[in-house]
């Protein structure tokens, strides 16, 4: 085995020494200045270094177990700078990192070196601009997250990190994160989450990493990410540094020039929140002896900030979260706040007691929401063009007008409708945050969304689960300003489409689908279906307008983005998608999108699948998605 290389990272004779107590660490001896950090003197790779054969796999250091007498409480304490030590390494196939980051079992990132490899790599990755910057580290709270932040900590004080603020007990929720970083100026944050995916030993985990703006790293970061996977030789950590006590707010310095802080998970999010909405409108609405709301959490991220926020700052009632104390597994639940996931809020809100007049939900990392009204469902497609339409007049932030709006190529286009009655910008996108991102970046877009229950506006670049319901009470509470009955969700909804017409929208997702199976569906769509959908062709009882596999040239940046979904478009403005989703931790997702636009105001309350069944009927014929896959319905229906 090779032998690890140890470099200092600032000078011990600068650290104060410090001796072990029954609380934790007391001062011995006054500070002094600290010695050159390796990184002043060109990096770990190039500073002097001390062979030794004490060299171990990092499966066997103690980089994720948890140890009381080697946890380091956080009471401002100044330790020893740490000692970074080369682990030699090798590269581990499918490390593929995707706008969502990498996701696999949880129990393939806790081995071995799986999780240890993809950060170090990702910090070669970003190279010299990442020494001596700060980052944010946090997750939805899912097993493991707690483990993998101490590797992560040791990783990142090795490559000359300057300073790695941490959610308490590493929770952070994917928008506080982008908040967090965007507020402190931060060079960017990994995030712990496998998003909406179930969480356990035997479930999913995931990791990404945000930018300096707040948002997913660009492509040419996650493809440098993929190439450093695949030649990947050691990896720089501190296996002697004490793990860090994440239950409570406070900092420790390590020597001069590395330092760990925890802070609130809720703090800089919430005052970024306050900045948005009228918190005083909203109260007033919550407080309403004629209101009744229900907020889920789905024993995910959110339940640390639903009582923070809509109890604590707005004056809610506290029966009226549930399922908001987090868990490492969820509950045993899948945290995807759909109709099909979210059971127990759709069995309050419909068909029930009646005794809710809004409820709503959020996912395991609190970047989704669904939003319900009494026996009513709103589509995320519809939620993003209803929260647009009203956001001049019902959110504070938004009150200088939008600058304009954008969507996921596959989500309705309902928002289009908005966008142009307002006479603002709109844009159609690929399905992925970070195209977002560059248009509110360049100022461009204020409010945008995604049919996958993602709804956003700039003031973070992430898509807000939590700011989507708020943007909902904002609406209801202005509603309902002088009015003599409660307004309610229908009511919105009903006058949007009494004035822009409806679209309607349904999602089929075919979940954990053969791989090889899937792709020669889609391509059977490229090959076969596509060359014939020919402007004016019959495809079942509609014309065909267009077809094509969707490309996208960024408006900001000129990169370009080609086969983002096979789209077919009828004459009536009905539209046919298809596409493979890379958001499981295994196997292949279908999902397909099927939506028709009616303006005839006397059929505005059908139910959806009666309205979609034709063109349903017409998009399982010509995929051959039955022949293809062997399922004879989708695993979920959105």
């Amino acid at each position: 085995m090779k032998s690890a290389r140890r470099v200092s990272l600032g000078g011990s004779s600068g650290a104060l020494p410090l001796k072990a107590t029954g609380s934790g660490f007391s001062k011995s001896s006054p500070p002094g200045k600290g010695g050159p950090s390796a990184r002043r003197g060109g990096g770990v790779g190039t500073a002097k270094t001390e062979l030794s054969s004490s060299a171990r796999d990092l499966s066997r250091l103690d980089l994720g177990e948890s140890s009381s007498k080697r946890c380091v409480r956080m009471s401002a304490v100044v330790l020893e700078a740490a000692q970074a030590t080369a682990v030699p390494t090798e590269p581990i196939e499918g490390q593929k990192t995707g706008t969502s980051g990498l996701r696999k079992k949880a129990r393939v990132f806790s081995s071995g070196n799986y999780l240890a490899n993809w950060v170090q790599s990702l910090f070669n990755a970003l190279g010299d601009e990442l020494k001596g910057e700060s980052i944010v580290l946090g997750g939805d709270g899912r097993w493991f997250n707690k483990d993998a932040a101490q590797i992560i900590i040791k990783i990142a004080a090795a490559n000359g990190v300057r300073k790695v603020y941490v959610g308490q007990d590493a929770v952070l929720a994917t928008p506080a994160a982008s908040a967090i970083i965007r507020k402190r100026k931060l060079y960017g944050g990994l995030i712990m989450s496998a998003s909406h995916n179930p969480g356990g030993p035997e479930e999913d985990w995931g990791i990404k990493f945000n930018y300096n703006s707040g948002e997913p790293a660009p492509e040419k970061i996650t493809n440098q990410i993929y190439e450093e996977t695949k030649v990947i030789d050691k990896i720089l950590t501190c296996p002697d540094m004490p793990d860090i006590d994440l239950s409570a707010p406070g900092e420790v310095q390590f020597g001069s020039d590395f330092s760990v802080e925890v802070i609130s998970s809720v703090d800089d999010y919430l005052e970024l929140l306050k900045e948005v909405f009228d918190f005083g409108m909203i109260r007033s609405l919550l407080s309403s002896p004629d209101f009744n709301f229900v907020f889920d959490a789905l024993h995910a991220v959110t339940g640390a900030y639903a009582e923070p926020i809509f109890v604590e700052a707005l004056g809610g009632k506290m029966d009226s979260l549930k399922n908001c104390v987090p868990k490492e597994d969820f509950g045993g639940g899948h945290p995807d706040p759909n109709l099909t996931y979210a059971k127990e809020l759709v069995g309050l809100m419909f068909g029930g007691d009646g005794k809710y007049d809004f409820g709503a939900a959020s996912d395991g990392d609190g970047d989704r929401n669904m939003i319900l009204g009494k026996d009513f469902f709103i589509t995320p497609s519809d939620s993003v063009a209803m929260i647009a339409a009203n956001a001049q007049e019902c959110i504070p932030y938004f009150k200088g007008g939008l600058k304009g709006v954008a969507r996921s190529m596959p989500t309705s286009g309902a928002l289009d409708l908005v966008a142009a009655k307002l006479g603002v910008p709109f844009f159609e996108t690929p399905t992925g945050w970070k195209f977002f991102g560059n248009l509110m970046d360049a100022g461009k877009c204020s409010v945008c969304g995604e049919e996958s229950f993602g709804t956003g506006g700039d003031h973070v670049r992430e898509k807000d689960g939590i700011w989507a319901v708020l943007a909902w009470l904002s609406i209801l509470a202005k509603k309902n300003e002088g009015s003599d009955k409660l307004v309610t969700v229908k009511d919105i909804a009903v006058e949007h489409w009494n004035e822009f017409g409806r679209n309607y929208f349904c999602r089929y997702d075919y979940e954990g689908c053969d791989s090889d199976s899937a792709n020669r569906m889609i391509e059977h769509l490229r090959g076969n279906v596509l060359p014939s959908a020919t402007e004016g062709s019959k495809m079942g009882p509609f014309t065909v307008a267009k077809a094509d596999d969707f490309e996208y040239t960024d408006p900001i940046d000129g990169s370009v983005a080609s086969k983002q979904g096979i789209r077919i478009v009828m004459d009536d403005g009905s539209r046919i998608i298809f596409r493979l989703s890379g958001t499981g931790s295994s196997g292949a997702t279908i999902r397909l999108y099927i939506e028709q636009y009616t303006d005839d105001k006397t059929k505005m309350l059908l139910d959806a699948q009666e309205a979609l069944k034709p063109i349903i009927d017409t998009a399982l014929e010509v995929s051959k998605l039955q022949e293809f896959t062997g399922r004879d319905k989708p695993t979920v229906i959105t």
